[in-house]
């Protein structure tokens, strides 16, 4: 007797069966939907629950959106807070081009301080410093800092306090040189040097006289721009020294952060320009300014009055009505700054001259301990000096943030449609429909503030307009959720019995979906059945009959269910099932193969119980297929129709002649490359005339990367590639070698194929032989 062949085994199923049936003839078991008395249809139910009365709805929406912007018409400032981070988080995502500022920086900065002693210095070193600005060719000389009180360390000061001690001093002639406040004021008044003051209501002293007049068109704007009771003002030797004089008070936010800054201002009866403004008067050579309001020639008039610009030299600035110019932040990657050290010590002179020449220089500190550290849209801190530059470089720039008069009317009649247009679909529509179309006007409010503000430089406010449209679908939605959660325990209570829970709560969610019809989608679909199922039913009464269904049906559906799956419907001893409706599951069909794995495990679970062993065959396939509420008005369910689904069933019928335990199409196969596989066939199925290759799911990853089954796989390919040829000799030779070497679940369907070589050897099929077989029963 010769020696049994060496049978390989990588254990990746059960045994295969090849004992086949007919399909079992007993009366279906299909699970359905029908509706209670009750329910007369799936259109009166939502009809009847769904909403509110429209015109209900409706009318509350239309309140609440007349109250909001009767608000914002009232006091457009309401929404500040929000309307400012806006504004902040553009300028941040958009800062104004950086150019080569016509400005640069001294700056009293901690090194200097160590260098040149503790502030307040010396008024000889803030002189020379001027001095040395004068000959390096600035342009003007801006000082972001006030001299309130007379030099404590002139030499002039200590001779006097000396002579009060009794202390005989005898000066030489001309003992002026020893005031250092004259020493300053003689540097001022030969330099084009600006002083700075602050401006401030804490105070009643008034300011300094001003140095330069005001022309303006239209009403007084003394009537308009920002007033302030007092000031702190330079001694008055400098301040009659210096050609120019401004303010440099900012005027914050209720967060403290520095978006605008008025460009002129009202103190004691007089007009007062600011520092940066001032600057660039005294660069220019210019006498004076001249401002002109929205009520001047050519300008329209109508409304309050205000201000619409400044002019300074040859410089028009946009200002708002009260004289606010909107700051537009560069960062000013490229503006100098010099330390105040190197410029009083530093020997190259080519050096500093290239900085300085031509250009307006502002002296300023960046020192913690002076306190002139300010927050601003774009820098938690940064040094005040630097916003006053930043005003400079925007002015000469020409790059200006306006928000024009017709802003707010024009914002507040889009906030009236986009409200009209969330009211309609709120009272028509569910949820989600609503956040949708809240999300939409939202979004294209926000879009068009931001393509304003980057490509025109218009500040467009779209904070009232969303802050409204939220407070009406916030009033509008919970009216609508309680009457959607009363539908939703109606369809649970309903359906809960017949449906999985992840499809009741999507009914519940969605109840249009219990409309006759439905949609196309991809899906993974699987029959399966037992094999023998009428043999082994014969000698069984009903009741051991449906122990033994019901003992095979639990453990499979688990594994479907885990396996994210809908069951369609048990026919008998069949399950149906499918994957990605009605909810979207990624990966469906590798979760549809593992599911069959699983489900072949599960089997072998309850063989170990039983005597006669249960067999089952699977078919998967993936395809586009018609899914939902199939059926009438009086009784339907959730299905699926298609090609792919008569397929499906085809291949599952299939396992039955090729004797394999899971069989799977090619459309299918191609979306799980990591699972074993081994090709079976190119089958015509009946009913479909193109033919679909099919596949024996054999293992997961682990089989398909074993060396056996890699090594079985190649010489199974080869034959199939010799039998697709027509070379049926070679064919033979190569199938005798594979039954002596594979595993026994596949000797049913090497089995086949011998007889099928046989049948082609006696009878060669000529030139028509294209490989592919055709079925001829389902």
């Amino acid at each position: 007797m010769a020696p049994r062949p060496h049978r390989a085994s990588w254990d990746p199923s059960p045994h295969p069966h090849r004992a086949g049936r007919p399909r079992a003839s007993s009366a279906a078991t299909e699970i359905d939907l029908r509706i209670p008395e009750r329910m007369k249809s799936p259109v009166s139910l939502r009809r009847k629950h769904r909403f509110p009365p429209p015109a209900l709805t409706a009318l509350a929406g239309f309140c609440v959106l007349m109250t909001c912007l009767g608000f914002l018409r009232a006091d457009p400032s309401v929404t500040a807070v929000l309307s400012n981070q806006l504004f902040d988080t553009y300028q941040q995502l958009h800062p104004r081009p950086a150019t080569d500022p016509p400005v640069v920086v001294v700056d009293i900065d901690e090194t200097s301080i160590d260098r040149l002693g503790q502030w307040p210095w010396s008024r000889a070193v803030i002189a020379r410093m001027v001095n040395r600005l004068q000959l390096l060719g600035a342009a003007a000389i801006g000082f972001d800092i006030v001299f309130s009180e007379p030099d404590r360390l002139s030499p002039a000061r200590a001779v006097e306090d000396l002579r009060r001690r009794g202390v005989g001093i005898t000066l030489p002639e001309g003992g002026e040189p020893l005031d250092n406040d004259n020493i300053l004021a003689a540097a001022l008044s030969a330099s084009p040097s600006v002083l700075g003051f602050a401006l401030t209501d804490e105070s009643h002293l008034a300011p300094n006289a001003a140095k330069a007049g005001f022309a303006y068109g239209g009403s007084d704007p003394r009537f308009y721009l920002p007033p302030f009771t007092g000031a702190v003002r330079n001694i008055e030797v400098l301040h009659k020294a210096a050609p120019g004089a401004g303010f440099f008070s900012f005027s914050p936010s209720a967060d403290n952060v520095i978006r605008s800054m008025p460009l002129a201002a009202v103190a004691n009866g007089q007009i007062y320009p600011a520092l940066a403004v001032e600057s660039l008067r005294i660069a220019q050579g210019a006498q004076g300014f001249a401002l002109r309001g929205n009520d001047a020639s050519g300008e329209g008039g109508g409304g309050s009055h205000g201000m619409t610009s400044l002019r300074v030299g040859a410089l028009d600035v946009p200002t708002a009505a009260d004289g606010r110019m909107r700051l537009y932040f560069s960062g000013m990657p490229q503006m100098t700054t010099l330390s105040a050290a190197d410029l009083l010590e530093d020997t190259n002179t080519a050096r500093i001259r290239q900085a300085v020449e031509g250009r307006i220089v502002l002296v300023g500190t960046s020192a913690v301990g002076l306190r002139d550290i300010v927050a601003t849209p774009v820098a938690a801190a940064m040094p005040g000096v630097t916003v006053h530059a930043e005003i400079i470089d925007q002015i000469i720039a020409g790059a200006f943030l306006q928000e024009p008069d017709w802003a707010h009317g024009t914002l507040l009649l889009v906030t009236l449609l986009c409200g009209l247009m969330l009211i309609l679909i709120a009272t028509r529509n569910g949820a989600l429909a609503s956040a949708m179309m809240l999300a939409g006007l939202i979004t294209g409010l926000v879009a068009m503030s931001w393509i304003a503000f980057t490509r025109l430089s218009l500040i467009l406010d779209p904070v009232g307009a969303v802050v409204t449209l939220v407070i009406v679908f916030l009033l509008l939605t919970p009216l609508r959720l309680a009457l959607e959660n009363r539908e939703k325990r109606i369809v649970k209570g309903a359906f809960g019995r017949y449906l999985a829970p992840a499809l009741v709560e999507r009914l519940a969610r969605e109840p249009s979906a219990l409309e006759l019809g439905g949609e196309t989608r991809r899906l993974t679909v699987m029959f399966s059945d037992i094999r023998g199922f009428t043999t082994l039913s014969e000698g069984m009464d009903p009741q051991t009959l449906t122990s033994l269904i019901n003992s095979f049906l639990t453990p499979l559906t688990d594994v479907l269910l885990r396996r994210e799956a809908t069951i369609d419907k048990y026919i008998g001893d069949a399950i149906m099932a499918f994957w990605n409706a009605p909810l979207d599951i990624e990966g469906h069909e590798e979760k549809a193969c593992r599911a069959a794995l699983d489900m072949v495990k599960a089997v072998e679970l309850l063989n170990a119980s039983r005597q006669e062993p249960i067999r089952i065959g699977i078919g998967l396939n993936s395809g586009e297929a018609c899914v939902g509420n199939l059926g009438s008005a009086q009784r339907f369910s959730y299905s699926a129709l298609g090609d792919s689904i008569n397929l499906a069933s085809r291949i599952e019928g299939l396992t039955k002649l090729y004797g394999v335990t899971i069989a799977v199409s090619d459309f299918t196969r191609q979306a799980v490359p990591s699972l074993a596989f081994l090709e079976i066939d190119n089958v015509r199925v009946k009913g479909r005339a193109a033919p679909v290759r099919l596949y024996a799911l054999v293992g997961d990853e682990t089989v398909a990367t074993s060396q056996i089954f890699q090594a079985l796989a190649e010489r199974h390919d080869a034959f199939l590639d010799h039998y697709r040829r027509g070379d049926f000799s070679e064919a033979n030779t190569r199938l005798v070698s594979l039954r002596q070497g594979a595993p026994a679940e596949l000797q049913g369907l090497y089995a086949l194929y011998a007889q099928r070589l046989e049948e082609l050897r006696a009878y060669p099929p000529g030139q028509t032989w294209d490989g592919v077989y055709t079925a001829r029963t389902k």
